[in-house]
C-alpha cells in the first residue's frame, strides 16, 4: 500500500461487507486517507486501514440520521463513495448544504433511476437498439399472461430494484418453468411488495459472462476501464462470480462499445461495472444489468492499474483525473475462495479437472478479502461461518429420548 497523504482530503467509504473494505484499499493504495461508516460488527472494522468516521456514531445508512451526522463531523470536507445502490441514489440527491463540504461524482438522481430500476433500464436498452435478455414487465396479471412462453427458453422472474429482493428471497432471481408456475410465483412475490419482471435466461456456461469495469469523468472521458471474465460462479444459475480473470479490452469490445454508448446517452458520471453476456446463439454481447456505484472486486482492478476510486475522489474535487493504462495485466485471477469451494462441490467432475491444477490456480490468485497484509478481516468472515455451522449442527442434532428404565 501507498503512504497515505494526511494533508489531503480524505473520503468516506459508505457501505458495508466485501465492496466497503474493497474501497478502503483502494483509496488507501492510492495514498489517500480514508474513513469509513458502517456496522460496527462489519468485517471492514477489522482491516488494519479502518478508521471510523469522526464525530457521532454512524452506521453509514443514507437518510435523515445521515445528513446530521455529516453535518456535525469535525472534518473541513470529505469525499464521499459508495458502496451500495441505495447509497449511490441518495448521494446523487445530497442536500445543496452539504454538497460543497462532501463532493461526490455521481450521475444524477434520474440516471441513477433508470439504471437502477430494471425495467426503466429494459425500455431505455430497447430504444437505443443495444443488445440484451428478452424481458417482460410483470404489473398486472394482465401481463403476466401476456409473458410468450412457448418461444421463450428458459424463464426466472427478477426484482425490478434486486437489493431487498435477495435479503428476503435469498436469490438474485426464481426459475419458473410453465404459465401456470409464473402466475404463482408472481402473485406470491407481488403480495410481498415486490415489483417484478420476467426475462429470458441467456444460455451458456459462466465463462460467457463478462464485466466491464470503470470510470467516466465529469467531462464525459472514460479514464479507466477493465474487463473481467467470469470463470466460475456460485450459486450456479442466479450467483456471483467466484473466480474471475482480467482480459483485455478487445476480447469484448462490443461490449466496451455499448456501454460506453449507453453512459455517453444519459451523460453518466461516476464509478460503474456492467454485466454483459455472451449469447452462443448469436455471439452477441447482452447486457445484464449496470451497477452504479464501486462493485464487489472493486480493489482486483485497482491492484492492477485501474483504481476507479482514486478517479472518484479526484473528479469530485475538480481535479484532473489520471489516464489509467489499457495496457494492464492480463490474465490475473481473482477468487473468493469460499464460494469458489462452493461453486465446485456442484460442478461435475469432469469440469473441475485436476485437484492440483486447482490449488495452483488458487495459489497464484489474488484472493478476495483475504490479504497476507490484512488477514483480519478474512478471519472474521471465518470465525462467522464456523459458528453458523457450529449452530445448524446444534440445532439438526438428534434429541436423545427420555424414558423411564425398568
Amino acid at each position: 500500500m501507498n503512504v497515505v497523504d494526511a494533508g489531503r482530503v480524505p473520503v468516506i467509504v459508505m457501505g458495508q461487507g466485501p465492496t466497503a473494505l474493497g474501497i478502503l484499499r483502494a483509496v488507501t493504495l492510492a495514498g489517500i486517507p480514508v474513513h469509513v461508516a458502517c456496522p460496527p460488527d462489519d468485517l471492514t472494522t477489522r482491516s488494519r486501514w479502518y478508521r471510523p468516521v469522526p464525530g457521532a456514531s454512524w452506521d453509514g445508512r443514507p437518510g435523515p440520521a445521515a445528513e446530521d451526522a455529516l453535518r456535525a463531523m469535525p472534518l473541513d470536507r470529505a469525499v464521499l463513495i459508495a458502496g451500495a445502490d441505495d447509497i449511490a441514489m441518495w448521494l446523487s440527491e445530497l442536500p445543496s448544504d452539504l454538497q460543497e463540504r462532501f463532493p461526490v461524482s455521481t450521475a444524477s438522481h434520474a440516471v441513477q433511476a433508470l439504471l437502477q430500476d430494471k425495467a426503466t433500464f429494459a425500455r431505455h436498452l430497447e430504444r437505443l437498439g443495444i443488445p440484451h435478455p428478452r424481458t417482460f414487465h410483470l404489473g398486472s396479471l394482465a401481463e403476466v399472461d401476456a409473458v410468450p412462453m412457448e418461444t421463450l427458453e428458459r424463464v426466472f422472474i427478477k426484482p425490478v430494484n434486486s437489493q431487498r429482493f435477495s435479503d428476503v428471497v435469498g436469490a438474485k432471481g426464481v426459475w419458473v418453468h410453465t404459465r401456470d408456475e409464473l402466475r404463482d410465483t408472481w402473485a406470491r412475490l407481488h403480495a410481498q411488495g415486490f415489483s417484478l419482471m420476467a426475462q429470458e435466461y441467456i444460455p451458456g456456461p459462466a465463462t460467457e459472462h463478462f464485466f466491464v469495469d470503470g470510470f467516466r469523468d465529469a467531462s464525459g472521458a472514460y479514464p479507466g476501464l477493465f474487463v473481467r471474465q467470469r470463470m466460475r460462479m456460485s450459486p450456479p444459475d442466479f450467483g456471483n462470480s467466484s473466480c474471475s480473470r482480467s482480459v483485455p479490452l478487445d476480447r469484448a469490445d462490443e461490449a466496451v462499445g455499448q456501454v460506453c454508448r449507453l453512459l455517453d446517452d444519459v451523460d453518466y458520471r461516476g464509478i460503474f461495472s456492467a454485466e454483459f453476456k455472451r449469447d452462443p446463439r448469436d455471439g452477441q454481447f447482452r447486457i445484464i444489468e449496470v451497477n452504479t456505484r464501486a462493485w464487489t472486486y472493486v480493489e482486483f482492478a485497482a491492484r492492477y492499474g485501474v483504481n476507479v476510486c482514486e478517479m472518484a475522489w479526484q473528479d469530485a474535487l475538480g481535479e484532473p483525473v489520471r489516464m489509467a493504462s489499457r495496457s494492464y495485466p492480463i490474465g490475473k485471477l481473482c477468487i473468493d475462495l469460499h464460494h469458489d469451494l462452493s461453486s465446485l462441490g456442484r460442478t461435475p467432475k469432469q469440469e473441475i479437472g485436476s485437484v492440483l491444477r486447482l490449488a495452483m490456480q488458487w495459489a497464484r490468485a489474488d484472493l478476495h478479502v483475504f490479504r497476507w497484509s490484512d488477514p483480519r478481516p478474512a478471519l472474521h468472515v471465518l470465525g462467522s461461518l464456523l459458528l453458523k455451522r457450529i449452530a445448524r449442527t446444534r440445532d439438526t442434532a438428534p434429541v436423545a429420548r427420555q424414558g423411564s428404565s425398568a
